[in-house]
């Protein structure tokens, strides 16, 4: 099995019309990582995943997405953006919500082929939903449109799941339901999100990427509520409990949203 790293950006600056938003980036994510992308609003986290999936490209610096250009490695990504472009009253059935992921993976013209409805059942099976596959897009629940959305990423076989915020808007339980699905598919993807969430960062990812237009990486050991305090600028609590850990800014409850 190759040792190069998923991801590796040397140097990396972005602006949006002039205005610096990541400054000098340089990072690497290996292989069978989970990492974590957190930090304060506006501090650069969905410009550094769009950076790395090749969405957007660098001012200045390199990245390098399994060895090569994002453009290049791109069908190797499963990606989930923060805002889906699908229409939830769009009458589809969940079966053909996975399905989309398939696009591009055979012929351009023509119905899906035996191997694209086989992957496809497959990637329902991994996130629990193999059993609604015929019912309606619009009929689910957040927390199972978010797994079917999922399961879409995961229909182009990648070897490198890309998500940002997938936790966004869904309860606490169907929260807690996701992130241990994504837990279990780190057996055998590498994962990379955005997440405002850093009682999730504590309990389940193996590596944290601060980012307030700087970035800086901690292993999961070394970040600490001094850590955070200094990313959000103000004083953090980092409470354990049994299964989950809930963070929160002091005054503010347990949770440290952005």
């Amino acid at each position: 099995m190759s040792t190069t790293p998923i991801v590796v950006m040397e140097g990396v600056s972005f602006a949006y019309d002039g205005d610096p938003v990541l400054v000098d980036v340089s990072l690497s994510i290996e292989r069978g990582d989970f990492a974590c992308i957190i930090g304060p609003n506006a501090g650069g986290k969905s410009t550094l995943l769009k950076l790395m999936v090749g969405i957007l490209s660098p001012v200045s610096g390199t990245v390098r997405l399994f060895g090569v250009s994002p453009g290049e490695s791109r069908h190797r990504v499963g990606y989930l953006p923060q805002q889906t472009e699908l229409d939830p009253q769009f009458p589809v059935t969940v079966m053909d919500v996975v399905l989309m992921g398939r696009l591009g993976r055979g012929p351009a013209l023509g119905p899906y082929r035996r191997r694209d409805r086989e992957v496809a059942r497959a990637a329902l099976a991994d996130v629990g939903l193999v059993e609604i596959g015929s019912r309606p897009f619009r009929a689910l629940s957040g927390g199972q449109r978010q797994r079917v959305l999922i399961a879409r990423a995961l229909a182009c076989e990648p070897d490198v799941l890309m998500l940002d915020e997938p936790a966004s808007n869904l309860d606490v339980h169907a929260e807690q339901q996701l992130y241990d699905l994504l837990a279990e598919l780190n057996q055998r993807l590498t994962i990379v999100l955005v997440s405002h969430n850093v009682a999730f960062v504590s309990t389940f990812v193996k590596t944290a990427i601060c980012v307030n237009r700087v970035v800086h990486t901690h292993t999961r050991e070394q970040l600490s509520g001094e850590v955070i305090e200094q990313l959000y600028g103000q004083p953090v609590r980092l409470l354990h409990h049994e299964r989950h850990v809930h963070a929160g800014a002091a005054g503010r409850g347990e949770r440290c949203d952005e």
